[in-house]
């Protein structure tokens, strides 16, 4: 007996306001482990990797030096991405640059364990990134090579932000206590297998 053919999915378009909502969502996630990384004396990789290093070693904010570092790679997110995603891209990292900046006035954290700040601001940071990349949108910097890679070559986003990630949280033993670079490993793999487990082509339809 020939198995009956089941019928192609239907893809749904996100809409703008849909757009919106999980952007707004995505980022007050990430900027609540961002706070969680800070208040421990962490990092993580990509660009908010970078600018983590740079903040503790200039006292420059966090949220500026992540909007300033970011702007390099708009032109590639518009050549091989789109204007609507570099549109969100950068919609996201100027409210991220914002949120992480304000975050200290609308939480406060007296003491937060290194290990327990790197495995839940990782995680929490992961689901964000997951729901931004999930609306075609990222936070710029790797997340942009890392997602083009996804579409052009079929390798998984998560496992080439890993890659990327643990190289830059690596170099953070420069200018960081080796007990929090192991730290921070730890939070940036959280982070990753998130994506990982979550971000695969073809398990997400909506566009």
């Amino acid at each position: 007996m020939t198995p009956t053919a089941l019928a192609a999915p239907t893809v749904t378009a996100h809409s703008r306001t849909e757009d919106a909502v999980a952007i707004a969502a995505g980022v007050t996630m990430i900027s609540v482990g961002v706070a969680f990384l800070a208040s421990a004396g962490l990092l993580t990789g990509g660009m908010a990797g970078l600018a983590f290093l740079l903040h503790y070693a200039t006292g420059i904010s966090f949220g500026t030096l992540f909007f300033l570092l970011n702007l390099p790679f708009y032109w590639l997110a518009l050549r091989r991405m789109g204007l609507a995603f570099t549109l969100k891209t950068f919609a996201a990292v100027a409210l991220l640059s914002v949120l992480a900046d304000l975050q200290t006035r609308f939480l406060q954290i007296n003491q937060l364990q290194p290990l327990y700040a790197a495995l839940t601001g990782g995680l929490i940071m992961g689901m964000g990134f997951l729901v931004l990349f999930r609306h075609r949108c990222s936070l710029g910097g790797v997340g942009i090579l890392a997602l083009y890679l996804q579409d052009r070559r079929g390798w998984r986003a998560g496992k080439v932000q890993m890659a990327v990630d643990c190289c830059i949280v690596a170099a953070a033993l420069f200018t960081v206590e080796p007990m929090r670079v192991l730290w921070s490993i730890v939070g940036a793999v959280a982070l990753n297998l998130v994506l990982a487990m979550n971000h695969r082509p073809g398990r997400y339809l909506a566009a």
